[in-house]
């Protein structure tokens, strides 16, 4: 179950950061070891299931029956897994199934229940069932096993007591560790707290105009460059990969294969500088917003925003590629424009 919050205590969000990892070859293997008993797990209960489906029982779908069939089985049936890592996978699966129930209640018949297998699944602990010691991180294993510490490759950018759960999961050929902390909101001092008068406008990602001529521009150069440079590869790699391509239903060559590896690699590093730009990007903008003490954070499409008393320079600017805008821990109200084409695209900003 859910952990529940005492409605007394601070307010905090939830912020998930990704870490890769720096591994020996034993260490990577055992990883992976771990990835593919996730995998393991989540086969073995789509075969429970599909054998009871066929004997007429009903399928064993709830989090407590699954984790009563996993503690049955005993511990060291799935490696190096141990029960913690094993009961987020049967969490996963309950989810998923109880989400496709609902959505085909309503009257959505395309939606299928889970009955694909995973070679690789994430696996994910939760708060005091693993250690970070600094740039360190223990994961748990079954019982007779040898303690698992992995080295991160960059130290996690929250403390230690707030992080909530890890996930270990494969992208791209490469480990990574996702951290997931509550981080508390910004509380002001008696006195000092945010000027509901105090209005800033929104207008582009890497924009932000406030009052008393105040502003903030992050520019959007670097990933606009991105974005153009990427697209420019991909379409070089596809002109001259085109001919070798293998017809629908082949499988492809060894080097084809290859050629589509090493495509995924660029898509995945592709994205993940897309991210940590706009993660960089949203942080800035939050710790502007608390250091002007901004009572209202207004974000939306600019054509919403214009109409608002902020700053002359939001008249000067212009759209924007994207309509996304950062939230984040600043104690600061926020509100949607009233706008034609406005309240669809706007985002709250939590207080």
């Amino acid at each position: 179950m859910p952990r529940r919050r005492d409605p007394a205590a601070a307010r905090v969000v939830h912020r998930t950061c990704r870490v890769g990892l720096r591994t020996t070859r034993g260490e990577r293997e055992r990883c992976f070891g771990l990835l593919r008993s996730a995998g393991d797990v989540w086969a073995c209960v789509l075969e429970v299931n599909h054998w009871r489906w066929r004997h007429d029982p009903p399928p064993v779908v709830s989090d407590q029956a699954l984790c009563r069939e996993l503690s049955t089985a005993g511990p060291g049936v799935f490696g190096d897994l141990d029960s913690v890592g094993a009961r987020s996978v049967l969490r996963r699966y309950s989810d998923a199934w109880f989400t496709a129930a609902k959505r085909r209640r309503a009257g959505d018949l395309s939606v299928r229940f889970p009955r694909r297998r995973r070679g690789l699944l994430p696996v994910r602990y939760f708060h005091d069932t693993f250690t970070l010691d600094g740039r360190r991180l223990r994961l748990p294993v079954t019982r007779g096993c040898a303690p698992l510490w992995l080295r991160l490759d960059r130290a996690v950018p929250y403390p230690a007591d707030q992080v909530r759960s890890v996930t270990l999961l494969a992208e791209g050929g490469r480990l990574w560790v996702e951290f997931t902390a509550e981080v508390p909101v910004t509380v002001y001092p008696a006195g000092d707290g945010p000027d509901p008068a105090r209005v800033a406008g929104v207008i582009h990602p890497y924009a932000v105009a406030g009052p008393d001529g105040h502003g903030l521009l992050v520019s959007g150069q670097a990933v606009r460059a991105e974005h153009r440079m990427h697209l420019t590869d991909t379409k070089r790699r596809r002109r001259a990969t085109a001919a070798q391509a293998p017809k629908p239903g082949q499988r492809g060559s060894r080097r084809w294969r290859k050629t589509r590896r090493r495509a995924r690699l660029v898509e995945g590093r592709h994205r993940r500088r897309i991210r940590q730009a706009q993660h960089e990007a949203a942080k800035t903008v939050i710790g502007w917003a608390v250091r002007q003490r901004v009572g209202t954070l207004t974000g939306g499409d600019p054509h919403g925003v214009l109409a608002l008393p902020a700053h002359p320079r939001a008249h000067r600017d212009c759209c924007g590629q994207r309509h996304q805008h950062p939230s984040g821990s600043a104690a600061a109200g926020a509100h949607a424009p009233s706008s034609r084409t406005t309240p669809s695209r706007c985002r709250t900003v939590p207080a």
